[in-house]
């Protein structure tokens, strides 16, 4: 039996080989193997939890977390009409300025100081009443001196005539005797004339507005002293593009609407249509006329009118608030019934372009888009996508103020 030796360089290396009892070179075990096992098996059951857990997320908590985040959203509660067919009322819009049958500014034709004046201001005046009377002193003397010369002039005559009848007078003397008295009458004339444009009267009947001359003032020829408007019968002028020409007739009734009296409808009736077209804006100037016995409206008020047009028979027609604006067009959102697996009705909004006609009193008509008969959404759009759930909402939040109940 061999044995090492002390110094023997075989000793002094680990893991060396040597010689068992039958004399074969073996390996020993190395140090810290099984620890290194133990560390693999331990890693290897660490991974195999981990992928088991992130499985078990991938295919059974992420859906379940997914339908909650992502579950559809509920339906949307919308307020609903329903398109009707009926004659569509139409019409021309426009704007146009009101004017007084008969205006004149009060002013008097002949210089001379204010004597007298015989009205208020906002004075309700008959044709022919005094409004001023102006200093005719002169005037009037100039009168008594033409009646005078009359007078003698005529005195003279009768008795030239008389003596020319005996011949006692020639026939020059008569003549110029007559010449005379002519003119004497015609300086009476001329007086009088003057005399009577020394008072300034009213043309016609209708209401003063402010005065704006005073009592000792001198006045020229044509100086402003009132206005002076008859109210019972207003002018409204506007016009409208000459393609609409054809549609106008004399007689033909309007609707009118002032800033004064927004909750008030006034009509009227075409008076007149310019026969020329205005070359500049291709636009026909009309004049209508309406009746205005209570004096509510005044000249130079701002008028939004109507001219009446022939209805428009069977017209699909739906609530204004229904149609939405875009610059991709006008569209609505029509709701669709269905039926789902389990019979229960449900609803779906539906995006439809439609072409729109000719609106009144808050109904607008469709060309083009919907029917009669089906539904359309008039509250509530604003969250509505095409193809979103509805339900059908009782309220009614387009109410007028007049239509909200009192608590």
């Amino acid at each position: 039996m061999d044995s090492v030796q002390p110094g023997d360089p075989q000793a002094a290396v680990p893991g060396a080989q040597h010689s068992g009892p039958s004399g074969v070179n073996r390996m020993p075990p190395a140090p810290g193997w099984g620890r290194r096992i133990f560390w693999f098996l331990f890693v290897l059951v660490i991974a195999a939890v981990l992928a088991g857990a992130a499985a078990y997320f991938e295919y059974v908590k992420k859906p379940e977390i997914m339908a909650q985040f992502f579950q559809p959203p509920p339906p949307t509660p919308v307020e609903t009409a329903v398109a009707a067919t009926e004659d569509m009322p139409r019409a021309l819009e426009t704007i146009g300025t009101m004017m007084a049958a008969h205006q004149v500014t009060i002013a008097p034709e002949l210089e001379g100081r204010v004597d007298k004046i015989n009205f208020d201001s906002g004075q309700q005046v008959k044709v022919g009443d005094v409004l001023v009377q102006l200093d005719d002193s002169t005037q009037r003397a100039d009168l008594a001196t033409y009646q005078a010369q009359a007078r003698l002039a005529s005195a003279n005559l009768a008795r030239t005539k008389e003596l020319a009848s005996k011949q006692y007078s020639s026939k020059q003397s008569v003549d110029q005797l007559q010449s005379e008295l002519d003119q004497a009458k015609a300086g009476i004339a001329k007086s009088q004339a003057v005399i009577d444009h020394m008072v300034v009267k009213a043309p016609f009947s209708g209401t003063l507005g402010i005065r704006v001359a005073n009592l000792g003032q001198y006045l020229a020829p044509g100086t402003a002293i009132v206005t002076l408007t008859d109210l019972e019968t207003l002018f409204v002028d506007f016009t409208l593009p000459e393609q609409n020409r054809s549609a106008l007739s004399v007689e033909q009734p309007v609707e009118f609407r002032v800033d004064a009296f927004p909750d008030r409808v006034f009509r009227g009736e075409i008076f007149a249509i310019d026969p020329q077209v205005d070359a500049n804006m291709r636009a026909v100037k009309v004049r209508a006329s309406l009746a205005n016995t209570d004096h509510m409206l005044q000249p130079g008020m701002y008028a939004r009118l109507r001219v009446i047009l022939p209805p428009q028979p069977d017209v699909v027609t739906i609530p204004e608030p229904a149609v939405d604006y875009t610059v991709y067009g006008e569209s609505v959102f029509k709701v669709k019934e269905a039926k789902d697996q389990e019979g229960k009705t449900t609803y779906t909004a539906e995006q439809a372009f439609v072409t729109l006609g000719s609106r009144h009193e808050g109904k607008v008509a469709v060309l083009k888009g919907v029917a009669a008969g089906e539904m359309v959404v008039v509250g509530g759009q604003l969250k509505l996508h095409n193809g979103a759930a509805v339900t059908l909402s009782e309220t009614k939040s387009l109410q007028t103020p007049t239509e909200v109940p009192k608590e």
